[in-house]
């Protein structure tokens, strides 16, 4: 199925949820201060959720990670909380920590910076439900004792998934 064919029938059913902006800055090094990001994300058919990440303005040709975390954006990198997990558990447990159970956005940007990323669930969120999407210093480690962790929080765009 076609991106915009994928969007017209989830519009059917829900509306997605789009957010476009600046991202809030913690390391201008890595994302310059003026980087922006687009989040969209909505609910498939079969009851899953699909979720796309687009920036603009970041370092070129570089890796990142990235992560829907459990609480909006804030100040202090921390204030994101820790990455949202579909069934709770630990957080650098592979069991847990992962992307069938986490939305992972890893993307590498081009020679201008931007940079696209899709992830793609077969969960939905319910009451509980992520509230923005990090930007890490790399891409994300799967071995056990550091499955999940991403390096240093770069930047942040509060999304009401």
């Amino acid at each position: 199925m076609h991106l915009a064919a994928a969007l017209v029938l989830s519009a059917v059913l829900a509306p997605p949820v789009h957010v476009s902006g600046p991202l809030t800055v913690y390391d201008s090094a890595l994302a310059p201060i003026g980087s922006e990001a687009s989040v969209l994300s909505w609910a498939t058919p079969g009851g899953g959720t699909f979720v796309l990440l687009h920036t603009e303005g970041l370092l070129p040709n570089r890796a990142y990670g990235a992560h829907a975390h459990a609480k909006p954006c804030g100040l202090d990198p921390g204030d994101a909380g820790p990455h949202f997990q579909h069934v709770p558990g630990g957080a650098t447990d592979p069991l847990y920590a992962n992307p069938d159970n986490e939305i992972w956005l890893d993307f590498t940007t081009n020679a201008r910076g931007t940079g696209l990323a899709v992830a793609q669930v077969d969960w939905t969120f319910t009451d509980r439900r992520a509230a923005s999407v990090v930007v890490h210093a790399e891409h994300t480690h799967t071995d056990p004792g550091h499955a999940g962790t991403a390096g240093a929080r770069v930047a942040c765009v509060s999304v009401p998934f």
